[in-house]
């Protein structure tokens, strides 16, 4: 696959890219999430400082994307031994009556 050019507006600028073929879609929302995110902090908060709502948009960005590593990493535990020893214990008990 090959390279492409585009530009992107985050924040009021513009910014050249060059991707792979088939990528820019994905950079295209990830801008369009970004500028999003940026308006709403702006209309929320009254937040006129592009640095400020750059900062406070990535830090929104990283907290969703830790969190839902974190959700991806956790395993359900896994009680099999546990309700297999009750089982046991439980027939070994209605042996005795």
């Amino acid at each position: 696959m090959g390279k492409i050019s585009l530009k992107v507006e985050i924040a009021g600028r513009t910014y050249p890219l060059t991707v792979q073929e088939g990528e820019e879609k994905k950079v295209m929302k990830a801008a369009e999430d970004i500028n999003k995110a940026i308006n709403l902090l702006k209309t929320n908060y009254s937040i006129s400082d592009s640095q400020d709502l750059l900062a406070m948009s990535s830090l929104q960005f990283m907290l969703k994307g830790a969190s839902n590593k974190i959700e991806k990493e956790i395993v359900p535990a896994d009680y099999s031994s546990i309700e297999r020893a009750l089982h046991d214990f439980t027939e070994e008990l209605n042996q005795l009556d």
